[in-house]
Parts: C-alpha cells; structure tokens; sequence
C-alpha cells in the first residue's frame, strides 16, 4: 500500500501512509485508538476505497472496489465488530454468499455445508456444532466462526482485528498457534491488536500508526512493549494498579440470590464495599455476563434482593436500575451499548434525557454541554459531538458508552470488558477514571477476560464458574495461579466467601 489517503467528513483519517507485508510474514499493526488502523485495513478489504494512493499484489497495481474484489485476490478481513447473522447456522455464516448448490434449481446442498465446515472448527479447536444457530452462542464463540470463515476462503493474506478482543485465554493460546501455523504455510498475517503480550509473541515486524500517519516500525529483534508503546503514544504508561485513597464501606452494595436464565438452577450472593474495583474474572461461559444483566433488570429470571447502603432496592427493570444510580456498560458496545446512526451528543444524553427538557422540548445546548466535557474528560478522538458514533473508531466508541453513565454520578458502575479493542494510552486514562470513581464512593464491578488487567486494576477479585462463584480473593492473594484454580472450578485456601453474613 502505496501513500494512501482516506478523508471523512471532518476528520483526515489517513495521511500518505505505506505499508508492506511480505508472503508468509505476520505483521503487526499498532496505534491508538482512532490512528487509522482499522480505515487501512478496510482499504486492502474492499470496504473502504482511498482518496490517494494505490494497493499493490504481487507488485502489481490492483483495483479494489469492493469485499468480493478482495475475496478475488485472497485478502479475507475478520473485523473487530462482529459481521456474523444471528438467526443463521454456524455453516451458513461460514459460507455466506458462498453455498454449495444442487440441481437445476440451485438449492443449498446441506449434506456438504455442514460437512465442510466441521474441519475449521475442529483446526480452531471449538467444540460447537455447525448446526448451532450464532444467536445462542457467546461473543467468544462469534468470534470464532469469524476466524473459521477466513480459513474457508484460503485466503493468501487475513486482516485480524483485535482477534483475541473476546477469546479465553485457551482459546487466545489457540489462535496464536494458528497464526504462527498460517505464517509457516505462506499465509501472510496482518495482526492488529492492543494486547502487546500478543505482537512481541507473533509478530515478525511491527508497524505504527500515529494520527493517520506512518510512526515507524520494528524489526523482530526490536520489538518489546516499551519499544512499541514509545512509537504509539511518544509517552511513557505507568503500571495500572493505584490502592484507593477513599475510607472503604464494606458491604454497602448487597446482592443475595441472584439468578440467570443460563443457570436457572443456582442463586449468587455477594458483598461489594463502597470505594472499591471488585473484579470479576472467569472463563467465557462461566455466567459473569448473565449475573450483571440480572442485577438490572435485563433478565427476567434475576430476582435479587439488592441493597445500597442498607436500603433495599426493587429493580426490574433497567429503567428501576438506572433509577437507583446502577449502570451497566455493556460487552457488546455497538450491539448494546450506542446507536450509531445517532451522534456523540445524543449518544450521551439518551440515558438521562429528561434531564436536557423544557416544556417537553430537548434543549441541545445543554446537551452539548455536557457532551464535550465528556469528550474532553474521556479524551474522545472526533471533529465535535455532533459527529455520528459509526464514524469513530471502536476505541472512541466505547469511550461514549462510558461517558453517558459517567455523566450521571453511578453509585453502582459495572463494566463489561471495559478495554476491548482499546490502545494502551486510553487503557491507562480509563483505569484512571474507574479508581476515581471509586475514590469517589461508588462501587465498580468490572468483568474483563484480561488477566493482566484484572490483576492489575482490581482491590479484589471474585472468581465464577459455571453459574456459581467459586471464591473471592484479596489483593495479596490475587495471582493467575489463584484465579485459574478457582475459574476452573477448584478450592484454594487462599479463597474467601462471596459475602461476609
């Protein structure tokens, strides 16, 4: 790729950037959120087409006008955000646009769908069956449907999006093998990822991109996360843990026999004390998710008896939750979380919209208000809040999920795998945001699938399996030894009980 340029409304989104990958090579591409990664690689995927520049295969100059002209040329793109059909098969995803056929009427031959698609699921080591519809299966397993589409298409090049975003940490194992496996074949890898653990680990070259421009690159033998982190952000990230500074209330945010419709069979209680980050870790599946969703009010089955401060709750509702000042950001942002047809501003109004009315009118520039304090507090790259939400980067996207519940002083603030797709730089701006509104008094649940995160951000973590909480650990006891153990089911010693009484 040859000084590509990419212009959207208000923002230069790639400025005469270039890069190469050669056959066989897995680079990676980094960047800040918003530094252009995505937009490239949307360029070599057909989605996008570039306002300067040109795409070379094989030395040639090629014409890509759109994913199928990509797919002609072997450049599979497995995206950050989910592009699965729900109310479809694992097969029928595989082989979308693709289906084998039979007969003068061209119907879809079943038989051989299903039958080819079993040896990618079993080359990613997913246990599912092809028959399975995607909406009953986790974001993780979403995730690797994706993947095994890309290796249906024997594709020369795949574009990996922040590939491990939602993956276990086996299911991540698996999938590094495999890239290290489609490198070895000839396969040309494009790694883009913020877990830098990841790209010291795979990457045979690394390239930075820094405000839509080019930042610099790595050989194999420079690369460590200081090198890359250094070409990123021009700053030095300080190591996230920061004991909070505020007097604990232990038990001030009460749950007692809570259920899910996953787990129906099993209750959950636990105690959260005011001014603290209570980590929730476990392998996908465990019920982490489920139990949030319950506590406001999304699943029907919840029914916990809840407490804030002493005084009994009744949610069941979302709208009973946000009343009582609890907020959920969820794991999936654009699913969940925003309405991207909608802008900045309306995005982080919407949950407390009378708040911005007089005489049933909305009053935008009270709107605006607090929207830019949000942009400027969270540090979201965009032209002005009244910028759609589609046309920020996943990173700025979850940014906006974050600051409409900041924006209304959360008593309680659970966080859904907080730092999915996000860079290192807003990492670190967001875990200072999370411990200062636990100094502030408000209790913060945050669910992650990044050990290293939730060592390193959480006062103390509890442990799920299957639908139960298995034990909770204090920060002297907090190790991946420990969590592993009880994700896996097991009692330690060095565990505690979920609630105190």
């Amino acid at each position: 790729m040859r000084g590509i340029g990419k212009r959207f409304p208000g923002v230069v989104a790639l400025d005469n950037v270039s890069l190469s990958v050669g056959k066989g090579e897995v680079l990676a591409l980094c960047g800040e959120n918003g530094a252009g990664k995505s937009t490239l690689m949307k360029i070599l995927g057909g989605v996008y087409q570039p306002d300067d520049g040109q795409v070379l295969v094989d030395g040639q100059p090629v014409k890509i006008n759109n994913v199928t002209d990509a797919m002609k040329l072997g450049i599979a793109f497995i995206h950050q955000e989910l592009n699965v059909l729900d109310n479809l098969d694992v097969a029928a995803n595989v082989f979308l646009g693709r289906e084998p056929v039979l007969g003068p009427f061209k119907l879809i031959n079943q038989k051989k769908i299903y039958a080819d698609t079993e040896p990618y699921l079993k080359r990613l080591g997913v246990d599912i069956s092809p028959r399975t519809r995607l909406d009953k299966l986790s974001i993780a397993q979403q995730q690797m449907v994706e993947i095994a589409k890309a290796l249906s298409l024997n594709a020369r090049i795949i574009i990996m999006d922040e590939p491990t975003s939602s993956l276990t940490l086996s299911e991540t194992e698996r999938l590094l093998e495999l890239v290290a496996e489609l490198g070895k074949s000839g396969v040309s890898v494009v790694y883009i990822s913020h877990r830098l653990a990841e790209v010291d680990r795979c990457a045979d070259r690394v390239v930075v991109l820094r405000d839509g421009k080019n930042a610099g690159g790595l050989d194999r033998s420079q690369i460590s996360h200081d090198s890359i982190v250094s070409l990123m952000v021009g700053r030095e990230i300080k190591s996230a843990y920061a004991a909070s500074s505020c007097a604990k209330t232990p038990g001030f945010f009460k749950v007692r026999n809570a259920k899910t419709s996953r787990f129906p069979g099993k209750t959950i209680s636990f105690d959260a004390t005011r001014g603290e980050i209570l980590g929730f870790a476990g392998l996908v599946g465990a019920g982490r998710s489920e139990l949030m969703k319950a506590l406001v009010g999304l699943d029907a089955a919840g029914g916990a008896e809840v407490s804030i401060g002493g005084d009994s709750l009744r949610i069941a509702s979302p709208r009973d939750a946000i009343g009582h000042g609890i907020y959920l950001v969820p794991e999936d942002r654009r699913g969940e979380g925003l309405v991207t047809s909608m802008t900045v501003r309306e995005n982080t109004t919407l949950p407390s919209l009378k708040k911005f009315t007089q005489l049933f009118m909305i009053v935008r520039d009270r709107e605006r208000k607090v929207a830019n304090e949000q942009i400027a507090s969270l540090k979201v790259k965009t032209p002005n809040c009244e910028t759609r939400v589609v046309n920020l980067s996943g990173g700025n996207q979850q940014k906006i999920v974050l600051g409409k519940w900041l924006s209304m002083s959360p008593k309680v603030m659970i966080l859904d795998e907080p730092t999915r797709g996000i860079d290192v730089g807003a990492k670190a701006e967001i875990y200072r945001i999370m411990r200062a509104l636990a100094d502030n008094g408000a209790v913060i649940l945050m669910i992650s699938s990044d050990m290293e995160e939730v060592l390193n951000v959480s006062d103390r973590i509890m442990v799920m399996h299957e639908g139960s909480i298995t034990g909770v650990l204090d920060r002297a006891a907090c190790t991946e030894e420990n969590i592993m153990q009880l994700a896996v089911g097991k009692q330690i010693a060095a565990a505690q009980a979920a609630f105190a009484s």
